[in-house]
């Protein structure tokens, strides 16, 4: 009877856990926006909460600070990017974001170059691969579902849709943005005929009015299933997520250590999206210095920083990481560089992009660690000074 008795009582206790959750950013929400209505509101922590509320009330205490993280950051997502603005401005919120990341623009400029319509921008091939991913991915379709479920204010299903499409297309996939992934989708369905022509000015088709689910004719790939089962178990991004947003911290610390607040606040600025021409206005710097100290940063990332902590992940904010950008240079760019290289540098990189460490490197080219340190720092350095004077 004892453990009967106390078995109830940690129920009880459990299935406060979404209920105090929903009081706790009711009350953010409140604070935030206090001038929204509460229906919005309510709709905002609905969708924070997610679909499965019940599973929450079984979180152990490290499983809720993770779920806890990526509920945060989806929120920020939202209030930087989505909430209050016009559906307009929103959408190129979002296709500024994702242009951005630059192993997508890479592969979208070097497949215009040989399409038959070489006029095309990269904003336009995104709106494309945006409208594919609203028209046929499961995992979009069944967010759009449940966001309808949410809200039936037209602007603000639009705005917790575009904050989905962001977050999903950033998630990682053997170290590149689901994004890039999304794209080879898309040539793969597009086939030989080229481009298909979205008519000019017309926007992507928001959740609210226009989005169905009617077409069965749509083209199931495998790049679509093999994305639906690494993230089926979305404790996986989660704990990435959480991972990611530590080391943020850590590198914040030691750049504002280092090399400066402003170096700093670059970094956070940067990783919401701005572009070097909106931080140089934001930190109120010469658009020349704001370059200077973007490299600066890099240099750090790549020489010091990185060698401690986690070198992909660091990397791969920054766009420069040697496996998945090249350095960050063009695949013209690339060329060259690769040209210029020695068989025993071109052994480092091929190494490198290997994923074995600099001591292991150093030990198979009978080099001192220091020397493989800095070999390695003087051929990121080459790749720097290319990607400054283009």
């Amino acid at each position: 009877m004892q453990t009967l008795k106390q078995g109830l009582e940690e129920c009880h206790l459990m299935e406060k856990l979404a209920d105090q959750l929903e009081q706790e950013w009711q009350k953010r929400l409140s604070n935030d926006y206090p001038d929204y209505c509460p229906d919005s509101r309510t709709s905002i922590v609905q969708w924070l909460l997610g679909e499965n509320r019940e599973q929450l009330n079984h979180l152990l205490p490290d499983k809720l600070k993770i779920v806890s993280q990526a509920m945060e950051y989806r929120y920020r997502i939202l209030r930087q990017r989505y909430l209050g603005v016009t559906p307009e401005q929103a959408y190129r919120n979002l296709t500024g974001r994702l242009a951005g990341l630059v192993t997508l623009r890479n592969k979208i400029r070097t497949w215009v170059s040989l399409s038959r319509d070489r006029q095309r921008a990269v904003v336009d091939v995104l709106q494309e691969v945006i409208q594919e991913l609203l028209n046929s991915d499961r995992y979009i379709q069944g967010q759009i579902g449940w966001i309808a479920q949410c809200s039936e204010d037209i602007h603000l299903r639009d705005a917790l849709l575009l904050t989905t499409l962001e977050e999903y297309c950033l998630r990682p996939i053997r170290n590149q943005p689901l994004v890039v992934y999304r794209f080879v989708n898309f040539l793969k369905r597009s086939g030989r005929g080229g481009m298909t022509h979205l008519p000019g000015g017309e926007n992507v088709r928001f959740v609210s009015e226009s989005i169905t689910s009617d077409d069965t004719d749509t083209p199931v790939s495998l790049l679509d299933n093999q994305a639906i089962a690494d993230y089926q178990e979305t404790q996986v991004w989660q704990e990435q997520q959480v991972l990611r947003l530590s080391v943020r911290r850590e590198f914040e610390a030691y750049l504002d250590q280092n090399v400066g607040a402003q170096a700093a606040q670059w970094l956070q600025l940067y990783l919401q999206g701005k572009s070097q021409e909106e931080i140089a206005k934001t930190l109120d710097l010469p658009i020349q210095k704001v370059y200077r100290l973007r490299e600066k940063i890099s240099y750090h990332a790549i020489r010091v920083f990185s060698l401690k902590v986690k070198p992909e992940l660091v990397a791969s904010w920054l766009e420069v990481s040697l496996k998945d950008h090249n350095l960050g240079l063009t695949p013209l760019q690339w060329q060259d560089y690769w040209q210029s290289l020695t068989d025993k540098q071109r052994q480092l990189i091929q190494q490198l992009r290997a994923g074995k460490t600099l001591d292991v490197i150093a030990k198979d080219l009978n080099w001192k660690y220091n020397q493989a340190l800095g070999e390695w720092s003087k051929l990121y350095l080459a790749a720097q000074d290319l990607r400054s004077s283009s």
